[in-house]
């Protein structure tokens, strides 16, 4: 038997599904899809493995923050996994198979919330407090991350803004904790 997803969700899936198709569509356009697909993959893990590996060489302290961005990286996976796997959302593509395109594999059946976006907001806001010199180059990948997850038609708007609202929060408990 499969789960249930809340009635919240199917509300948000009425009144979203139309943008995410909009956006969706604009991944016809090859240049655009490659750019959607090429972020997605660097968002699925070796930027935020590289920039956890690189503390060392970026920063005197390098080695109490790799320890740091491995602990809240790993707090965030299982807290992430525990709560989509109980919410259960469906992807739209899944739900809207005829409006909605997909261009790139998705992991799993279900969207809420959004992992990429949510370690592409933690590291964001880790790197803006600890090496604010490589904001330029993550602020625009982090947004292209976002931008992407909606793109390939994997995400609902409002899983990118769990996704995000859920890694500020981990970054802020990290900040607090950790330093």
């Amino acid at each position: 038997m499969r789960p249930r997803p809340l009635v919240v969700f199917d509300r948000l899936d009425l009144l979203e599904w139309q943008l995410c198709q909009r956006v969706s569509r604009l991944s016809l356009y090859r240049p655009w899809r490659i750019t959607l697909q090429a972020a997605s993959r660097l968002g699925d893990w070796p930027v935020w493995v590289l920039l956890i590996l690189a503390q060392p060489w970026l920063q005197p302290n390098g080695s109490w923050r790799l320890m740091q961005y491995s602990v809240i990286a790993l707090f965030a996976i299982a807290v992430y996994r525990l709560v989509k796997t109980r919410l259960c959302r469906e992807r739209p593509f899944i739900t809207y198979s005829e409006g909605i395109l997909c261009c790139e594999p998705a992991r799993d059946r279900y969207s809420f919330p959004s992992g990429h976006t949510m370690h592409a907001v933690m590291f964001s806001v880790l790197v803006a407090a600890h090496t604010p010199w490589l904001l330029p180059v993550i602020l625009p990948l982090s947004l292209l991350i976002a931008i992407s997850r909606v793109g390939l038609g994997l995400h609902y708007v409002s899983d990118v803004l769990a996704g995000a609202a859920l890694g500020y929060a981990f970054a802020l408990v990290s900040l607090y904790w950790m330093g």
